[in-house]
């Protein structure tokens, strides 16, 4: 070979050890990351080539899939009672991509998650198109129903939890929004989900107020100051209190009072909460110290966010002055509360003090309908002892029966409860927040459900804001529902 052929057939062979080395880097190094890249368009065609699976409640699917016309995005995610299940599932959108379980179990849903290998090869080699796995909830449809349809068009937030597993039975965050109406990629999705953006919508129907909004807890929070009074030793259920009614706000000249002519000057821990007495804990908490009240805050899961699996915010039991600790020792001042934290606060009362994680995935089940995954319940820790646990019980069902939370009661069955309306805004110049926190047992002593849910408007009058008004129906209702055949 002469010496300029020789000199071609070097640089055509440099040529080819640099595509080599090019493509291997391309398809290895690179890989994922244009895999992924958002603007690579064949993924996404990809992904809705074919139907996702479903996510289930009560063995029923709540999601589906349909087929589109005039564009290469083959399938769309369709819902049931979307408005209904939105808080649960999230969103699926070829134009806005996944939130909540419909994004958290993405993998599964689509059949690309690497649990579900074997079956993307046997569909391979059988020539089938591949197929999603189904999301299996540990949600309630007549739970979730009874409380959708008593919320109405108020504005606010329901959790509801079994307490002896941390199942979720029901999430309801009103006002709420239809995943299918922006599901698709065309115009009318857009002008969709325009309509449902906050600058667009002051409602905010897309905020999850039952795990991402924070609330002063009011007077639902004096489970927590009880349940601190009583594991302190300093307290007793029935022995009276040495408590002035109005009581003065420590280190300062502020007289703190009780709604309504009812007997809380030196009351005990259960008639204080019988009749929301805010003198007697604004004084416990002041006597327990900031410190101390964290510390108990803490037990109950404040402190710290929550993952069911969907991301619930933290909760906060406040760093404060003297004053200001008294008045977070009633759910006030800077003491703020998720509606799931609340629930998670009934629940634990009810389950004689052990705090039970909770969730809402119970299954991954893959197309073969072999179990990917399975939550087993796990116990976070006991926010109070077996014997102080059952004492506020005592003292919620004290409420129920003949206290502010009668609106709560159901025949036949033992419900213990606690009311909360909440100052909100500056010198509460808003309409307050309406709060009720309960649990209900049946005849052979279980507890199947707990609950809390908060008003945070509704179409009445100022006066007629109040726990037992507004939020207390709600949690019957749902209450109801999960005992339905039970009693």
């Amino acid at each position: 070979m002469n010496k300029p052929l020789r000199r071609i057939a070097i640089f055509c062979g440099l040529l080819m050890v640099a595509l080599m080395v090019r493509s291997n880097w391309i398809q290895f190094a690179q890989g994922d990351e244009l895999r992924n890249d958002p603007k690579n368009r064949r993924v996404a065609i990809e992904r809705y080539g074919q139907p996702r699976g479903n996510i289930i409640v009560d063995g029923k699917a709540i999601t589906g899939s349909k087929e589109t016309e005039g564009t290469d995005f083959k399938y769309k995610r369709t819902y049931k009672n979307g408005e209904m299940w939105a808080p649960v599932t999230g969103y699926a959108s070829q134009a806005y991509g996944a939130t909540q379980l419909e994004s958290i179990y993405d993998g599964i849903l689509t059949g690309d998650d690497d649990r579900l290998f074997f079956n993307r090869t046997i569909d391979m080699f059988t020539g089938k198109d591949q197929k999603g796995g189904n999301v299996v909830t540990t949600l309630d449809a007549d739970v979730q129903k009874a409380g959708f349809e008593a919320m109405g068009d108020k504005r606010g937030a329901a959790v509801a939890i079994n307490p002896e597993t941390g199942a979720i039975l029901g999430l309801i965050s009103t006002p709420s929004y239809d995943p299918s109406s922006f599901a698709g990629n065309s115009s009318k999705d857009a002008k969709a989900w325009s309509r449902l953006q906050k600058e667009n919508n002051e409602d905010e129907p897309m905020l999850n107020r039952a795990l991402r909004q924070t609330y002063p807890p009011g007077s639902t929070f004096k489970v927590v100051t009880a349940a601190a009074a009583l594991e302190s030793g300093m307290y007793d259920i029935d022995e009276k209190t040495d408590t002035p009614d109005p009581y003065t706000l420590p280190q300062s000249t502020t007289d703190l009072g009780n709604d309504g002519n009812h007997p809380c000057e030196n009351a005990s821990l259960r008639v204080a909460m019988q009749w929301s007495c805010n003198t007697v804990f604004a004084k416990i908490s002041d006597e327990l110290g900031n410190e101390k009240m964290i510390e108990y805050s803490e037990r109950f899961g404040f402190g710290q966010e929550h993952f069911v699996p969907v991301r619930a915010v933290e909760s906060v039991y406040p760093e404060d002055n003297r004053p200001q600790n008294a008045m977070a020792g009633i759910g006030q001042a800077s003491n703020r509360a998720t509606p799931l934290q609340m629930a998670m606060v009934a629940a634990a009362v009810a389950n004689d003090g052990k705090m039970m994680e909770p969730y809402m995935m119970d299954q991954l089940v893959a197309p073969s309908l072999n179990v990917v995954e399975e939550h087993k319940p796990r116990e976070l820790g006991e926010v109070a002892s077996a014997e102080n646990a059952q004492k506020l019980q005592q003292m919620m069902e004290t409420v129920v029966e003949k206290g502010t939370g009668t609106p709560a009661q159901i025949d036949g069955v033992t419900v213990g409860g606690k009311t909360g309306t909440a100052q909100h805004g500056e010198n509460n110049e808003k309409n307050p927040y309406a709060w009720f926190i309960s649990y209900a047992k049946t005849s052979d002593g279980s507890t199947p459900i707990a609950v809390a849910v908060v008003i945070e408007s509704a179409d009445v009058l100022r006066d007629d804001i109040a726990g037992s008004k507004l939020a207390a129906p709600v949690a019957k209702a749902m209450m109801e529902a999960a005992l339905d055949g039970r009693r």
